[in-house]
């Protein structure tokens, strides 16, 4: 993955410094749409989620490679979960922070495009590990006697490894398209991070081919997974998943309206609202509900805390 990025960040410095792709330097994102009376308020609740956030998913890191009681392929996965909601929210959550502490927030454009890459490998694999999460609690409960079989270590590290790497292959293919694009101006953003939408709606080249790539992606990463994770869901009896699928609705939805469609979207406060659900609420609800109501973390954090 280090790798990768390395090569990517490369490349980008190649073109920059050819000047064939932008005559753009930086970008100015607008952040949410806020009085300043309001900002400081905003500010302090964001950061609370933010930090409430980070804590969540470390203390789920923490409990699963703690206690070996919890070394089981479901937590295994909600491990990898945690690590990658960390890493998701910290991606767009500090150009949140800054444009509503210092509005407008000045980013240049090679901090914009990896900011996009990163943003859109996350993306990628969260749906595809939401879609291997399904399917474990599926052979869990419809396959019980074929559990530890199907979902012996290898599997269950094939499946994370794929998750991983898929998003990677999708973000270096969309982000590589959407850089390629020249940037004439204006440079304003009406966004809080750099996103897909906002950046095709600022290129001065024709973007039908990058708009292409980008719907097809979208529709196979996320409806693909989706459909994966309806399919496991309905087998399973609801009451046993209400929960589960109500994070996992909530995301697809909200991701699903934003980027599954052919032609640009446009930049307004509607879009920023949804982004917010996906990019702030999602990753701070995850933990607990996968895990925090979870019996097993309960008595692992219950011994965490009180040992004796």
């Amino acid at each position: 993955l280090l790798f990768c990025f390395l090569k990517f960040q490369r490349f980008m410095e190649r073109s920059l410094e050819s000047g064939n792709m932008s005559r753009v330097q930086e970008f100015v994102l607008l952040g949410l749409s806020a009085r300043l009376g309001t900002r400081g308020i905003l500010f302090a609740v964001f950061l609370t989620l933010y930090l409430l956030t980070l804590l969540e998913n470390t203390l789920i890191v923490c409990l699963i490679c703690s206690h070996s009681e919890l070394r089981k392929p479901m937590y295994f996965f909600l491990g990898n979960l945690s690590c990658l909601e960390m890493c998701y929210v910290s991606v767009t959550m500090p150009s949140l922070l800054v444009g509503l502490r210092s509005s407008p927030c000045h980013v240049s454009f090679t901090a914009c495009i990896i900011q996009l890459f990163l943003f859109i490998a996350l993306i990628s694999t969260k749906c595809t590990l939401l879609a291997s999460m399904a399917y474990d609690r599926y052979v869990a409960i419809c396959r019980p006697l074929h559990y530890p079989l199907l979902m012996r270590p290898q599997v269950c590290l094939g499946l994370a490894m794929t998750s991983w790497l898929g998003g990677l292959l999708v973000s270096v293919v969309k982000t590589s398209c959407i850089a390629s694009l020249s940037y004439c101006g204006p440079n304003v953003l009406n966004h809080f991070f750099c996103d897909v939408s906002p950046l095709l709606n600022l290129s001065c080249t024709h973007v039908a081919l990058t708009e292409l790539v980008d719907f097809i992606s979208a529709v196979v990463i996320f409806c693909g997974s989706l459909l994966v994770a309806l399919a496991s869901y309905v087998a399973i009896a609801l009451s046993t998943c209400a929960s589960h699928l109500l994070v996992v609705g909530t995301f697809y939805a909200v991701v699903l309206f934003m980027y599954s469609r052919p032609s640009r979207i446009n930049s307004t406060d509607l879009s920023k609202v949804l982004s917010v659900v996906y990019t702030v609420v999602t990753p701070m609800c995850s933990p607990v509900i996968y895990c925090l109501r979870n019996r097993e973390v309960h008595t692992a954090l219950n011994n965490l805390l009180w040992p004796l």
